[in-house]
């Protein structure tokens, strides 16, 4: 969606394409261990979440971590610690499975309870534009209130599907900023309190 922003940062502008920042928003409400994984605590938490599950040990065969049981279960007691290039799958494994099991509670946050969410869209900076270059844009606020495109966002969000974020932002952007919508195809940043 390059809108009327045909070379954008041509004359300084700076920011992201929409669909990118609300990717970027919907990772953000991802939470999760804190402690590094090449930390003992770090380390024994993801262990602990990522063994609790059938969908764990998925995450694990799908981010490469392939080891035999004995092993596993000296990581678990702490008897071994992996390899640097192990602990980086398991922390792939760790991140991949708290997204997989955040996304139903990203849908129903961000439903309200039929009374949508709040976005706030933070237009591009133009601090490094010239003044006769520059656009008259502002923060907006909007209520967005399509449940299935909140549906949709988060699905695209966990394939990592860019096309389908930007049709979503395109349509949030013209349900909701009118005539002025092209304007905010690349934005500064987006956020909510979902």
């Amino acid at each position: 969606m390059a809108g009327r922003w045909m070379d954008f940062g041509h004359f300084g502008a700076r920011g992201a394409p929409g669909c990118e920042a609300l990717g970027i928003a919907l990772e953000k409400m991802v939470t999760g261990i804190s402690s590094p994984v090449d930390s003992d605590r770090g380390l024994a938490a993801r262990l602990r979440y990522l063994t609790a599950s059938d969908a764990g040990y998925e995450a694990m065969d799908r981010a490469g971590v392939h080891v035999r049981p004995r092993q596993l279960m000296a990581w678990l007691a702490e008897e071994v610690k992996p390899r640097k290039d192990n602990l980086a799958r398991l922390d792939a494994a760790y991140w991949d499975l708290r997204r997989r099991n955040v996304a139903a509670d990203l849908k129903r946050r961000l439903h309200n309870g039929g009374r949508g969410t709040r976005v706030e869209i933070n237009p591009v900076d133009q601090s490094r534009v010239k003044r006769r270059h520059q656009r008259d844009l502002s923060s907006r606020s909007v209520n967005v209130r399509d449940l299935g495109i909140w549906d949709r966002a988060v699905d695209a969000w966990m394939e990592e599907d860019l096309h389908e974020l930007d049709a979503i932002w395109e349509q949030i952007c013209q349900d909701h900023l009118g005539t002025d919508w092209e304007a905010y195809a690349y934005v500064s940043s987006i956020g909510w309190a979902a």
